[in-house]
């Protein structure tokens, strides 16, 4: 059996089509080429177009399909891994009512700080695992408060992924751990809250099914089918958040086990079997694909806004036209350290581990007549390893003390300089897998068919192609004592 899996990003969607009997993907192909817009209507907001997506994702497909490596009719199920925390609305025609507000999206900060205080912290953290913050639930009361004729024509709300599963099938579900990254999920009471829903207001007919992560979702439609060149019926058989997803995609999937991306955000993910929570809602535990009442998984997230999206704007700013490639080669041109240029990568939204402090991106230290292009390319991916280091400690507070960090072999992860300094400040080795969130996608949908015995068999011909271990961490050890010392102060400033 083949399988296709959709990684519903920011920047662009990936779809890999992988051989159930070798785990191994066939052909992978990205649309667009060219990262998507992010359309930023007033400071600090942050909304795409759903229909946009869905349109990339028909390219997508089409653009694998049109590889010829495949057959598409032999495509069994389909899995689907989304940009977390995004809200989609939709009417009773299933008609998208407006832009979707995603992740890095801040204007719901001060709703999520009132609900957190009306709640109670205690019973907060202890149910909801989390403050209701700028989640996902936030955000629709925005809409609720601010766009009262959008809000009462919605039917149904929606994570990204939903929507893309919605499109394919004409059918609404939702699961345990998207409603959970929404923070509409009751962990104790293993339901969706009572809490949240009475102090917003919001009516449970707005929430869709309530499905298994792996399980049916519902069938492609026949007109969508003959479109792409699919089976009518075939099943959407997964649906997950993008970083449980890389999770999945790493085969992290035990207590103890960890994961890292650095894309247009980064993030650190460890997987607990304890309901944790951080009392100052810095780091976020949300169900993870594997969780279930009875048989506890949590996945523990830090997530950083400003990561890759820096490195974007810098080859935007400073070199336009250059290849990443050509970026890292230049960064390696400079020393550890870049002679004392430090960059705070902050720039995209209010950050949580910085208790939701909108800090924005700062260049420290410039000397006209020493630093160059390698100085401050190198700067870029030492200040966001930096912030990745910032972050695990926090995590480490909480108990997460990984060995070692499975990581994709993908957007930052494939600069060696990156990967170096990552692995130097958080003192920590990681081993790189050729996987990525669209392969674990697929891999997922053969879980939810049962194409495998167990979750662990779908994984069993994922080996690291690297291993990479700290070899100058006292060098960096000082980098990043200088950076931290750096944005304390910027903190205390705002």
């Amino acid at each position: 059996m083949l399988l296709l899996g959709i990684d519903v990003g920011t920047s662009s969607i990936k779809v890999s089509v992988v051989d159930s009997e070798t785990q191994l993907a066939l052909t992978s192909a990205q649309y667009p080429e060219t990262e998507s817009e992010i359309k930023t209507l007033q400071p600090g907001w942050a909304e795409q177009s759903p229909e946009m997506w869905w349109d990339h994702v028909k390219q997508a497909i089409l653009k694998a399909n049109a590889s010829g490596l495949y057959n598409p009719a032999d495509i069994g199920a389909i899995g689907i891994a989304y940009q977390m925390h995004g809200l989609v609305v939709v009417d009773k025609e299933q008609r998208v009512l407006r832009d979707s507000i995603i992740w890095c999206d801040s204007r719901s900060v001060e709703i999520g700080n009132r609900a957190f205080d009306a709640i109670g912290k205690e019973k907060s953290l202890s149910h909801l695992l989390n403050s209701p913050g700028n989640f996902t639930a936030s955000k629709l009361s925005w809409v609720k408060n601010n766009e009262p004729e959008v809000y009462a024509k919605i039917d149904k709300i929606m994570l990204p992924g939903d929507f893309i599963a919605m499109r394919l099938t004409g059918s609404i579900t939702t699961s345990m751990s998207a409603l959970s990254e929404a923070i509409l999920w009751d962990f104790k009471e293993d339901k969706i809250s009572d809490d949240v829903m009475a102090f917003f207001g919001f009516d449970k007919s707005i929430i869709p099914q309530v499905k298994p992560v792996f399980s049916v979702h519902g069938e492609v439609l026949s007109q969508v089918a003959k479109e792409l060149s699919l089976t009518a019926g075939i099943p959407v058989a997964y649906k997950a958040g993008d970083q449980p997803n890389n999770a999945l995609s790493l085969n992290v999937l035990k207590p103890g086990e960890v994961a890292a991306t650095a894309g247009t955000s980064g993030v650190i993910y460890g997987v607990t079997d304890d309901l944790a929570y951080d009392e100052q809602s810095r780091i976020n535990t949300f169900a993870h694909v594997n969780h279930s009442g009875s048989d506890k998984h949590l996945g523990v997230l830090l997530c950083i806004n400003g990561t890759g999206i820096l490195n974007r704007w810098a080859r935007t700013v400073f070199s336009p036209g250059i290849s990443y490639a050509e970026m890292n080669a230049l960064g390696q041109e400079s020393v550890i350290g870049s002679k004392g240029l430090r960059v705070l990568p902050f720039g995209n939204g209010a950050e949580r581990m910085l208790d939701n402090k909108i800090v924005g991106a700062h260049f420290h230290n410039i000397d006209l007549n020493v630093h160059t292009q390698s100085h401050i390319f190198r700067a870029i991916q030492e200040g966001i390893a930096s912030a990745f280091r910032y972050g695990l400690d926090i995590m480490r507070e909480s108990g997460m003390n990984p060995k070692v960090i499975r990581v994709g072999r993908a957007n930052l992860f494939f600069s060696h300089l990156f990967t170096e300094a990552f692995v130097n400040v958080t003192n920590v080795p990681v081993e790189l897998y050729q996987n990525d969130g669209s392969v674990g996608a697929a891999l997922g949908s053969g879980i939810g068919v049962k194409a495998f015995a167990t979750e662990m068999e779908a994984f069993s011909n994922s080996k690291p192609v690297l291993l990479i271990e700290p070899g100058n961490a006292p060098a960096y050890e000082e980098v990043y004592q200088d950076w931290k010392a750096l944005l304390e102060k910027q903190l205390i400033n705002l």
